[in-house]
């Protein structure tokens, strides 16, 4: 049984982590406040973009249809299709199972949709996040970027420069399809591991189903939608990928908080069932006495 000044000792411990615990909660919950205003900040933006992208497909002609930006390029052999994943993780751990659920998300789907890419070396990826960085790079996956320390500090110019560098691969038929993985925010409690296809940016058979509706405004466009377009789908890719940024970032914030949550009342918990056992050690050793010091004197009683 362990003694009473190793019982204090493993009690002091928990209360010394129960007070990192909780500081890195309160730093959680501050840094989600800033992350979910930002987030919420950039989604109607995301939203209009998207309509008025939609809109303009409606009214533009039909030589769009032919633009390999919007609706990829026809390839004569689909085994040729070459695969570039970007995917989005944290920089730092103690955030429960939020890394190694968008890792385990990642390879899942590579796993179902590209493992003959993967075989052929037709699949590339962009990790941004010091934890996917590391596990992919172990694996000996084709890493063609590494974004690192972003979330110290996260900034719009991230996002531009990735979608940039993503957009002139694309055109470039470096790769066929872009895709995106990340966590989406869905509450303080629960993240959705979520896949979103960067590039190209639509199905071709969007642009049938966008002629079939009416337009909800009529609008008069200057220069022409087919112009309007080359100046669009840029800043809406560098707002997707901003987007997915923020909406990790807050993801991440969420589960660290949780995670930090669960962490201080297990400390707790742990405190409590150890004073206990303190409690009764202690008791145990000063009965123990009692009883030595009552035999004692009942002994010299009798000699």
């Amino acid at each position: 049984m362990a003694t009473l000044r190793e019982i204090k000792r493993r009690i002091g411990g928990f209360k010394s982590t129960l007070k990192i615990t909780q500081a890195m909660k309160m730093v959680a919950a501050a840094k989600l406040r800033r992350a979910q205003d930002a987030m919420i900040a950039a989604r109607p933006y995301s939203k209009a973009l998207d309509s008025l992208l939609k809109d303009l497909l409606s009214s533009a002609g039909d030589e769009i249809a032919q633009s390999p930006m919007l609706f990829g390029r026809q390839l004569r052999d689909p085994k040729t299709e070459k695969v570039l994943l970007i995917i989005v993780s944290s920089d730092r751990g103690l955030a429960g199972a939020f890394n190694t659920n968008i890792i385990k998300f990642a390879e899942a789907r590579i796993r179902e949709l590209y493992s003959e890419h993967l075989t052929s070396k037709r699949l590339s990826i962009i990790t941004v996040g010091r934890r996917a960085t590391d596990y992919f790079t172990k694996r000996g996956y084709d890493i063609i970027e590494k974004h690192v320390g972003i979330f110290t500090k996260i900034d719009f110019s991230t996002a531009k420069a990735i979608a940039e560098k993503t957009t002139a691969l694309f055109a470039d038929a470096e790769y066929d399809k872009i895709e995106l993985i990340y966590n989406e925010f869905k509450s303080v409690l629960a993240q959705r591991q979520t896949a979103d296809r960067l590039l190209p940016v639509l199905d071709r058979s969007t642009v049938v189903e966008s002629k079939k509706g009416t337009p909800s405004f009529e609008y008069i466009y200057e220069p022409e939608p087919a112009e309007i377009l080359n100046v669009l789908v840029p800043r809406q890719l560098e707002t997707q990928v901003w987007k997915s940024l923020l909406e990790s970032n807050a993801a991440e914030q969420g589960a660290r908080m949780s995670a930090m949550d669960s962490a201080a009342k297990n400390a707790k918990d742990l405190i409590a069932k150890f004073q206990l056992f303190y409690n009764k050690a202690r008791q145990a050793a000063i009965t123990k006495e009692i009883l030595e010091i009552v035999g004692g004197a009942e002994a010299l009683t009798k000699g």
